[in-house]
């Protein structure tokens, strides 16, 4: 069955509501087969999606010294601006060629995770930014309920065996400005605008992969461009996911190459969505998972918060 689709399908999250049972089989299919799905009908507003364009490139296009007020280096990048050039993928050399802003989820005055989900951080212009990306923060969420519901299904479980798990979550709203760049080769030092890496959270769900460079690793080894329609979403498995599915569920290796010499003088922008788990949830190899073929690779559970923890240290954001 994982060798029956050649390239990732476009699928409709409209099927999920007319054909539940279809829409489970064909997502659970691609993720198992790449570790990526393409969604479209995700029920992302179209006009908060230009809205949101527009605020990101209006930040970004913000003079440095303005960006960086909004910088804490001490809070692991968890919210607020993080520099060009300062995360790095795990087990690379080079730093990214990229500069990002997190929103994270707002918080009630005395939550129990106030202590590890900070609070967010909001630039002074443009205008509307923090409203833009609250909504957009909610509307992702929507989503990933919706795709995490399918997952559930496919692996076996109760449709809303995720809801509590990712309750309270503390996933993140990262926007991504990847700035132009040299043309000749030699100037990059070997940088790349997101070196290969697996994402740490659950599920992904990002907009803006409709510009050239986004590629995931194929089983056999060659890297295969992502090319979804516009105005759909790349979705791919976390390793949080891929850790608590046994590997049933791959987190694929995935990067942003560097365009072609006559497009680096563009800057590119996606908007990537890191739906996470609260951060007291233990992350356990699920028994559905396990068998005498595949057997249990973790067999020690570990928190969320720790396992976050210790990737942030691993892609430079934190200090050990």
């Amino acid at each position: 069955m994982l060798d029956t689709l050649d390239q990732i399908p476009t699928l409709s999250l409209n099927r999920n509501r007319d054909d539940p049972d279809g829409f489970t089989a064909a997502i659970g299919e691609s993720f198992e087969r790449f570790g990526f799905a393409i969604v479209a009908d995700h029920g992302v507003p179209a006009d908060l999606v230009t809205r949101a364009w527009g605020q990101t490139k209006a930040f970004f296009d913000l003079p440095e010294e303005e960006k960086r007020r909004y910088f804490t280096p001490a809070g692991g990048g968890q919210r607020g601006y993080t520099p060009f050039k300062t995360e790095i993928a795990k087990g690379a050399s080079v730093v990214d060629l990229k500069e990002f802003w997190h929103v994270g989820r707002p918080l009630p005055a005395g939550h129990r995770f106030e202590s590890v989900m900070p609070p967010n951080i909001w630039p002074d212009r443009p205008e509307g930014f923090r409203e833009t990306f609250t909504e957009l923060f909610t509307a992702f969420d929507r989503a990933g309920d919706v795709i995490l519901s399918a997952i559930a299904r496919h692996l076996g479980l109760a449709p809303d065996w995720f809801d509590p798990a990712v309750k309270d979550g503390n996933s993140i709203l990262r926007l991504l400005h990847y700035p132009p760049i040299p043309a000749d080769d030699a100037d990059l030092g070997g940088g790349v605008r997101a070196g290969a890496h697996e994402d740490i959270n659950l599920i992904t769900l990002l907009l803006g992969a409709e510009e050239a460079g986004l590629e995931l690793l194929d089983k056999d080894g060659r890297w295969l461009a992502v090319k979804p329609p516009e105005g759909a979403l790349v979705v791919n498995v976390g390793d949080m996911l891929q850790r608590l599915t046994n590997h049933v569920l791959p987190s694929t290796t995935h990067r942003v190459v560097n365009p072609p010499p006559e497009r680096r003088g563009s800057s590119r922008y996606s908007m990537p969505f890191f739906l996470h788990p609260a951060p007291d949830f233990l992350i356990e190899t699920l028994p559905g998972c396990i068998s005498a073929t595949n057997p249990n690779r973790y067999p020690t559970p570990i928190t969320a918060h720790d396992y976050l923890h210790e990737r942030l240290v691993e892609i430079g954001l934190v200090k050990a």
